[in-house]
């Protein structure tokens, strides 16, 4: 049998990292992780204990596609919490993982073959998931003297999905610039997706969502980064009242509904703030220790790292190729890292994404190894 034209996609490269670096481990070397966006913990010991009591208890079964009621609430609350917004909570669906929440988003807002803007450099799967689906990704070509703010004013689309703080460079949007690009779309009938993902892990700019400026966007969000979930593949998007019937038929037939363990597990996990704000503190002295060291090791910052949990640089003095470079640091030094190529197809081949959010520990020693690497003028 043939395969589709639309399924002709490129691979995401952090995951082709991740599986060489496992096949290293299995050789019994110790591999420290720098590639992928993972929390050096997982969830709350308080949600594990929901769950394990919920297993003895429920037999867990469907819940209603839009998710758990009480869950959807505690995320309305947290709305309040972080940005004194009053969502209701009908508004709120839940998904699996933010992934699913793109499909949804993308299904809803697009029909095939138009266009969709995304930033490059940029997160990878919102382009190949465009393209799955027979729609165009546009790119949008960001820099560090522009704070990576895209410039919209000569691309036609449809669409833009944009996140804050982004992925990979950790920049974090001014409320001004987002009210600006908002107001852009809105004028030129372009829907705007605004993913939140990494919301909550700032480190000095507080994180605007696109809902403190207006109802008329799709939210995308995730337990995986600031609640430590990322296995669990739980999720929620926030869309105007008007598309809600349409995303629940389309969450009907696509997923029938998330997995009911990992809604409980997030509901739990909502009540568990200070033991997310302590794995935050990790992450900051991290960055503040590899902020120290790109220096000595001759990498220069491609953005300032305002939130999330990654670093973006420039290696042009080392190489032109940042695949051949990410393979190598593996295989003589034992350190996995993310080539830029993942994020931006045109200007990738010179930049390097690495992730802080493992362990102080690990992150101490990986640094070490990327100075005998280094050292050694490759």
């Amino acid at each position: 049998m043939k395969c589709s034209y639309r399924s002709k996609i490129d691979p995401f490269l952090v995951m082709d990292v991740m599986e060489q670096a496992q096949k290293i481990e299995e050789l019994g070397k110790r591999v420290i992780h720098l590639e992928v966006g993972q929390p050096s913990a997982g969830v709350s010991q308080k949600a594990i204990n929901v769950v394990t009591n919920s297993i003895n208890k429920y037999p867990l079964g469907y819940t209603v596609s839009l998710g758990l009621p009480e869950l959807r609430e505690g995320i309305s609350l947290l709305y309040k919490k972080w940005y004194n917004l009053e969502i209701d909570a009908s508004r709120v669906i839940i998904t699996s993982g933010s992934s699913a929440a793109f499909l949804l988003a993308f299904t809803s807002l697009f029909d095939v073959g138009e266009r969709v803007g995304v930033t490059e450099p940029g997160y990878p799967s919102y382009r190949q998931i465009l393209k799955s689906l027979s729609l165009r990704p546009v790119g949008l070509p960001t820099s560090k003297n522009s704070g990576h703010i895209p410039n919209l004013s000569a691309v036609k689309m449809d669409g833009i999905i944009l996140a804050s703080p982004a992925n990979p460079t950790g920049s974090i949007l001014p409320k001004s610039e987002l009210k600006k690009l908002i107001k852009e779309c809105s004028d030129r009938n372009i829907s705007f997706i605004s993913d939140e993902i990494y919301h909550g892990l700032h480190y000095g700019k507080r994180c605007t969502s696109a809902l403190e400026i207006t109802d008329d966007v799709y939210v995308i969000n995730s337990f995986s980064k600031y609640f430590s979930m990322t296995g669990w593949r739980i999720g929620w998007m926030i869309v105007p009242a008007g598309h809600m019937r349409t995303i629940e038929k389309l969450a009907q037939n696509m997923f029938i509904c998330a997995p009911h363990v990992s809604q409980v597990a997030a509901l739990a996990a909502l009540d568990t703030i200070d033991v997310a704000e302590n794995l935050k503190a990790v992450y900051k002295t991290n960055r503040a220790l590899l902020l120290q060291a790109l220096p000595e090791l001759g990498l220069n910052l491609e953005a300032e790292p305002d939130g999330g949990f990654y670093i973006y640089v420039n290696v042009t003095s080392k190489t032109e190729n940042s695949l051949e470079l990410v393979r190598d640091i593996l295989r003589k030094v034992g350190v996995a890292i993310t080539p830029g190529l993942d994020f931006d197809p045109k200007r990738g081949k010179f930049t390097l994404r690495l992730s802080y959010a493992c362990s102080t520990l690990d992150l101490q020693e990986g640094i070490k190894r990327l100075r005998e690497y280094f050292s050694d003028g490759l």
